[in-house]
């Protein structure tokens, strides 16, 4: 006589436990879309804002147009805005990779009396609120009777670009390995071939990084330059000003193509890593 066996019954999981496991699996997954959603909001709303045809005022969408794009100096003074802008910010990097890289070769790779203090001092800038930073700075140049304007402006933003610089730069030095320098010395390198054809190399990313890190710093500065620039009009300045009446679409068009400048350097330079890699 054969037995029939009747397999057990599958338990039913409730509708809540399995919301709540499925939460669970994904939550990472929900707080990087909402968090990615939360930061591009904005940009997206400028570049669709850059097609606007509404203007002097870009408040509300009137119709698309391309014109923007094709003449970007169309509003006053715009572009006027952004060669001050790039040009102190150019001039700022220059100088702040400079001097913040040897700066970081000093704290990271030599033992000296002051060398913790230092390392303190470096990191001030950085935790000052700007507008306790640019108001010392604009007291400091009144001081020796120096009126706002482009050079103090740059002053300003290299003395707050320099603290980034080195910590960027420093990290990179602390990551490497001395047995690298040391086997160029072995093999009757001196210390200057060994730092130009050993150190400097595999610095060079950190620099770059630190650079335009720098760059942007100074770029996107309000508060420090509103201080210190006295009738000098830039960018992020031409941007507040115009915020009352609504910014003009060919300032849009040039924040678009600034993110856009930034996004391609950076996958261009994650390629160039991963290949590099293989």
């Amino acid at each position: 006589m054969t037995r029939v066996v009747q397999d057990a019954p599958i338990p039913t999981i409730p509708f809540n436990a399995r919301i709540s496991r499925w939460f669970g699996r994904n939550v990472l997954r929900i707080y990087m879309i909402f968090g990615f959603t939360y930061l591009f909001i904005p940009v997206a709303y400028t570049f669709v804002f850059s097609f606007n045809d509404a203007g002097k005022s870009n408040l509300i969408w009137q119709s698309f147009t391309f014109r923007n794009w094709q003449n970007p100096c169309g509003a006053p003074e715009v572009c006027n805005a952004l060669g001050n802008s790039i040009k102190i910010g150019f001039l700022a990097t220059t100088f702040a990779t400079i001097l913040g890289t040897m700066i970081a070769f000093a704290i990271g790779r030599y033992q000296f009396k002051g060398r913790s203090s230092s390392n303190l001092l470096i990191f001030l800038p950085m935790a000052t609120p700007e507008i306790v930073l640019g108001a010392s700075l604009l007291s400091l140049f009144l001081l020796f009777k120096i009126n706002p304007g482009f050079w103090p402006t740059v002053i300003a933003h290299v003395m707050f670009c320099i603290s980034f610089v080195v910590v960027t730069v420093k990290a990179r030095i602390a990551s490497l390995d001395p047995k690298l320098e040391q086997a160029a010395m072995d093999l009757y390198a001196n210390e200057f071939e060994t730092f130009r054809r050993v150190t400097l190399p595999l610095v060079a990313p950190g620099i770059a990084g630190a650079a335009l890190l720098a760059f942007s710093l100074s770029f996107d500065d309000f508060i420090i330059t509103n201080f210190n620039s006295g009738t000098l009009i830039t960018f992020p300045k031409f941007v507040y000003v115009s915020a009352a009446r609504g910014i003009p679409a060919q300032a849009n068009v040039i924040g678009s193509s600034m993110f856009f400048l930034a996004l391609t350097i950076v996958v261009v330079g994650q390629l160039v890593k991963e290949r590099k890699a293989r």
